[in-house]
């Protein structure tokens, strides 16, 4: 037991496989956990690091709950998962949140890991549409969740070799959650009872 521990503690200090699992995590549910779990396990990761957003490129119009509050439930979230970290280098470095500039940031960090960034099918369509595309795929695989939609790809992602991911189609959303909850509705099961449990107490989503 006592080897097996230190083997798991040094790939934590020095992991080979980083995954990186970004999003606004408003609020984060059992959706992301899956994915994150899925990725974690298929691609044997020695570590997943979420990383929330300070200002979502796409959602610069909506207005989302302080970056403390989405830290706070992330942190409930994932706890008891020794493979899951936080890391809060968007928060910190606050203003916009460009996905090549947190592997730019990670890549420096972990200059011998090699680097898998988790997304959604969702966001493959949108993909061109983020900042430097080509670069993210030159610091990072891209590894890709199913989700119900099917989307189109674009002159960029036909020419990937991507990495799919296996699971269950999963029809969760931030934005479905958050509607629950201003509407009165259980969001039991759907998330982490602790990010119920705080959502509750902090009274999100109900003013929206």
């Amino acid at each position: 037991m006592q080897q097996r521990n230190s083997i798991q503690n040094s790939s934590t200090r020095h992991p080979k496989r980083i995954g990186i699992f970004g999003g606004s995590f408003d609020p984060p549910h059992m959706g992301h956990l899956i994915i994150a779990e899925r990725a974690t396990d298929q691609l044997r990761l020695d570590v997943t690091f979420f990383v929330p957003a300070f200002l979502p490129p796409h959602k610069l119009r909506r207005k989302t709950t302080p970056p403390e509050q989405r830290l706070a439930m992330l942190r409930r979230a994932i706890r008891g998962n020794r493979r899951f970290r936080i890391s809060e280098l968007e928060l910190r470095r606050k203003g916009i949140s460009f996905t090549v500039d947190t592997l730019r940031t990670m890549k420096r960090r972990f200059p011998k890991s090699t680097l898998y960034l988790i997304i959604g099918s969702d966001n493959l369509e949108l993909f061109e549409t983020w900042k430097e595309p080509e670069h993210i795929l030159k610091l990072a695989r891209l590894v890709v969740y199913p989700r119900r939609t099917s989307p189109r790809t674009g002159r960029v992602t036909r020419t990937l070799r991507l990495i799919q991911l296996k699971g269950p189609i999963l029809d969760i959303s931030s934005s479905d959650l958050r509607r629950l909850v201003r509407t009165g509705a259980s969001i039991r099961y759907l998330v982490p009872h602790d990010v119920e449990l705080y959502i509750a107490s902090h009274r999100l989503y109900r003013n929206r």
